[in-house]
């Protein structure tokens, strides 16, 4: 028998694995598997916090061990390189919500990585979510920097006559509620992806492995060797997922520290 000839019946029940299933309750009032692991990222995250606090009282000014100088580098990372370089002099009063929205994007997506879990931002719910958090943000911020008349005015550029200026306006808001959207979707379907991809390759290594475990024979070893093949992109995938977690982390964040700079800026 062709291993391949199962392929689609499994790769069904993959993608039915990602629906979203309640583990407590119903999906209208109840948990379901991604709440369940974004409070278990969350709980990590609370965790490295604290622990880092203490252990980077305990050690003084200077940093020590490689968990106090992993962390520094990313929270350094943070504001040197998504608030100080795009934000300018704005920078301290984003930076607790850049950090907060980086780092709880990245555990959820480390956590959704490790075989058996499931990302809290591999929901379209929670990074819609998400995405409304910025989006919010960012628009008033806009709204403090500029005030109400005054943001919605900047969406034109300044010296465009009429009726150029009211085509361009339109084009600014809807392209400014376009970002809820792309926010949401970008992160979700990159995950989403991504988890598919990896499920893929281990439902192969499954499949032509199990014939060796139900008897031995050339056939059977033959699929078997295949199925090293398999593991073998596997592992690369794998790898290449958890960059993807960390970039998409990156991205989310980067566009929405873009997004306030963008609000916030005065016209020329």
């Amino acid at each position: 028998m062709n291993p391949l000839d199962a392929l689609k019946e499994e790769m069904e029940e993959l993608v039915k694995g990602f629906e979203s299933t309640a583990v407590h309750g119903d999906l209208t009032v109840g948990l379901t598997q991604y709440t369940f692991w974004m409070f278990v990222a969350t709980l990590l995250l609370l965790v490295v916090v604290f622990v880092f606090k203490k252990k980077q009282t305990a050690n003084g000014l200077v940093p020590k061990g490689r968990f106090v100088n992993g962390v520094e580098f990313l929270v350094e990372y943070c504001r040197d390189d998504l608030c100080k370089g795009l934000l300018g002099d704005t920078w301290r009063r984003h930076f607790p919500f850049i950090a907060s929205m980086f780092f709880f994007i990245l555990f959820n997506n480390m956590v959704g990585v490790i075989p058996g879990c499931k990302p809290g931002t591999g929901c379209i719910g929670t990074t819609a979510a998400l995405a409304l958090v910025s989006f919010v943000y960012f628009i008033v911020m806009g709204v403090r920097a500029k005030g109400p008349i005054g943001y919605l005015k900047s969406l034109a550029p300044a010296g465009v006559s009429f009726p150029m200026n009211a085509l361009v306006w339109c084009i600014e808001l809807l392209s400014t509620f376009l970002r809820l959207v792309t926010l949401a979707v970008r992160l979700f379907c990159n995950l989403f992806a991504g988890h598919v991809v990896m499920g893929t390759f281990a439902i192969l290594t499954s499949l032509f492995f199990i014939p060796l475990l139900q008897g031995f024979s050339v056939a059977a070893l033959t699929q078997a060797g295949a199925s090293v093949f398999w593991l073998a992109i596997l592992l690369v995938i794998y790898a290449v997922e958890l960059l993807v977690a960390a970039i998409q982390a990156y991205v989310f964040t980067l566009l929405s520290a873009v997004y306030i700079q963008l609000a916030e800026a005065e016209e020329h």
